[in-house]
């Protein structure tokens, strides 16, 4: 069995870390960079940052800042905000990501995906969704509606299907990103994070709400996550990197142990 991913996001505003609930009422919490490092050097398996104003605001993503993360950490890198083209793509791997994670364009422009996929490969190639809880419906028969521009549009897409289309393109991996349970810190969404990781056969990261470490081991476990992104437990400084896998490897989950 491949060992389960620990992985801190860090959500970037104007330059500063930043920290929302449901994707409003966002504060600026700290450096990125000063965070980025810390996380490393305690352990951390991947870092995500995630320029979030960049779609809505129409604008590229940050590259200055993502050159100073890359700088301080050697653990896998992966970006995203803006990205709309290859050549973006391609930008931010010289500027030192690994993996690039595309949302609001590709929805807009599936073909996106398959174009990234077949420019770096698709293992570099993240597809990350926002998902927002709806009632069932002919447009969402799974209950799940895609969201892009930061929570800002709904697009009426089914997040089942979508997640089906974009394995279909090429991403090698799905960030499952629960707006209901972003920044609540009561926990991930399970249901929708076993869904999308029964249908597809590409790693799902579950994304939004985590505040205790049993939450983690709840959906790498119950929720057969490959990976549990975390933020505001470790930006706080509640728990350290080091601590939740420790936790979670002594309650039986298989993680990369650093001892």
């Amino acid at each position: 069995m491949l060992s389960k991913r620990l992985i801190a996001c860090l959500d970037v505003r104007d330059g500063k870390l930043a920290k929302s609930v449901k994707f409003v009422d966002t504060k600026d919490i700290g450096d990125p960079v000063e965070k980025a490092r810390e996380y490393y050097d305690d352990g951390l398996d991947e870092l995500v940052f995630y320029d979030i104003t960049a779609s809505s605001d129409r604008r590229r993503i940050m590259l200055d800042v993502v050159e100073k993360v890359a700088e301080q950490v050697f653990i896998p890198l992966s970006v995203g905000g803006g990205i709309r083209t290859v050549q973006d793509a391609t930008d931010l791997r010289l500027a030192g990501a690994e993996k690039i994670n595309v949302n609001s364009a590709a929805v807009q422009r599936p073909a996106l995906i398959a174009e990234c996929a077949e420019a770096i490969g698709n293992q570099n190639v993240v597809l990350s969704m926002d998902i927002l809880r709806v009632d069932k419906s002919e447009t969402c028969p799974s209950g799940y509606e895609i969201v892009i521009n930061g929570g800002r549009t709904r697009m009426g897409m089914d997040a089942l299907a979508w997640a089906l289309e974009g394995e279909r393109l090429g991403a090698g991996e799905l960030v499952v990103n629960s707006i209901d349970a972003d920044g609540t810190r009561e926990g991930y969404e399970i249901n929708l994070t076993r869904m999308l990781a029964e249908a597809v056969r590409i790693p799902v990261i579950a994304s939004g709400g985590a505040g205790r470490p049993e939450h983690l081991a709840q959906v790498l476990t119950e929720g057969k996550a490959d990976a549990a992104l975390v933020a505001s437990m470790v930006h706080y400084g509640d728990y350290t990197c080091s601590g939740l896998k420790g936790y979670l490897h002594e309650h039986g989950v298989k993680m990369r142990m650093s001892w």
